[in-house]
């Protein structure tokens, strides 16, 4: 089996995530994605945080009739700040040897790995898929980023986009549609009291409406 996980602070959810998993979803064949909302990201803090348990709330009631996408309240039930590797090494835990696992990231979170807790431990234990947006504009910054912060081991492909190693897992810059979406795009227009219509599902702008977050 192979599982795809997709963290972040979903702050909110909205179409653009949507969108963009399902199509790495697709590319790579992938039978689950994971979106794993995060409770408190230890390597970059967010302004206008909304309570874990509503984006969460927001993440779930988003994926509802997605029969490949689902939501993980992992992070949410561990102590402390929630560190990517200890997430891993849960799902490795729970699903075993047999499945092979993929962690999703964007271009932006990639080239600051470095940053985070125990990142050459991620490199050994899963497979990576850099989301790249547009056009190739960061295609040799992410070359010359694994290069110089991770290893110049890696062997690149340029054909099947893949970074190959001798012992560490395998990496793929995976270009996606761009989606003019972002969670901050959206907290600005609710705090201006502007639509945000077709930005998100409509279940999460209810729940934002609601709970009146963002205001």
């Amino acid at each position: 089996m192979d599982i795809g996980l997709f963290g972040g602070t979903f702050n909110p959810v909205h179409n653009g995530h949507l969108g963009i998993i399902e199509y790495v979803r697709k590319t790579f064949d992938l039978e689950k994605i994971f979106f794993i909302p995060s409770a408190t990201p230890p390597h970059k803090p967010e302004k206008n945080l909304a309570p874990a348990q509503y984006r969460f709330q927001m993440v779930k009631e988003s994926l509802k009739g997605c029969n490949h996408l689902f939501a993980s309240d992992k992070e949410l039930l561990r102590q402390g700040p929630s560190y990517t590797i200890d997430t891993i090494n849960e799902f490795k835990a729970e699903y075993g040897l047999d499945t092979d696992f993929y962690l999703l990231m964007g271009s932006d979170a990639f080239l600051d790995i470095t940053t985070w807790e125990r990142n050459d431990q991620i490199f050994d234990s899963v497979k990576i898929i850099i989301m790249l947006r547009g056009n190739w504009e960061n295609y040799n910054t992410i070359i010359s980023f694994i290069d110089e912060n991770i290893s110049k081991g890696y062997i690149f492909d340029k054909h099947s986009n893949t970074f190959s190693h001798k012992t560490k897992h395998q990496l793929f810059i995976c270009q996606v549609p761009k989606i003019d979406i972002s969670s901050s795009l959206i907290r600005k227009r609710i705090k201006n009291n502007e639509s945000i219509d077709r930005l998100v599902p409509r279940i999460v702008e209810d729940i934002i409406r609601t709970k009146e977050l963002y205001q």
